[in-house]
């Protein structure tokens, strides 16, 4: 299993161009072992959608119930040892809540993360496609 970033995630669902061929294709190849998303990363699409800097073409619930049906996704639930991991991340790592969760699941899920944040694929305690 790889775990989605929530821009990834996003990206994918509504084929948005920023989701590039070479993402595309390490999305597809990684359908049939599983494609992880964070609950967490549902929280950030509908904080998103509240802040109005995401505009979906329908409801945030009926968007969220579409989107974890995609081919291979996998909904990861948070987890006190998740919530504990990201309160210890080796290192120097930025305060944004959302990406220490999401990067303290694909650390105890032990997967790979596909991301283009520059600020966690300059982090390198976390396992990067």
């Amino acid at each position: 299993m790889i775990v989605l970033d929530t821009h990834i995630w996003v990206w994918w669902v509504h084929h948005d161009p920023q989701l590039t061929e070479r993402l595309r294709e390490l999305i597809q190849s990684h359908e049939d072992e599983g494609l992880g998303v964070s609950i967490f990363s549902c929280w950030e699409v509908a904080k998103l959608v509240e802040l109005k800097k995401l505009i979906l073409h329908c409801a945030i619930d009926e968007w969220l119930e579409t989107a974890l049906q995609y081919p291979g996704i996998q909904l990861l639930s948070l987890t006190p040892k998740i919530i504990v991991e990201s309160t210890r991340l080796p290192g120097d790592f930025h305060r944004d809540p959302a990406d220490q969760i999401i990067v303290a699941t694909a650390r105890v899920h032990d997967c790979a993360l596909l991301t283009v944040d520059s600020r966690i694929l300059k982090y390198p305690h976390v396992k990067l496609l």
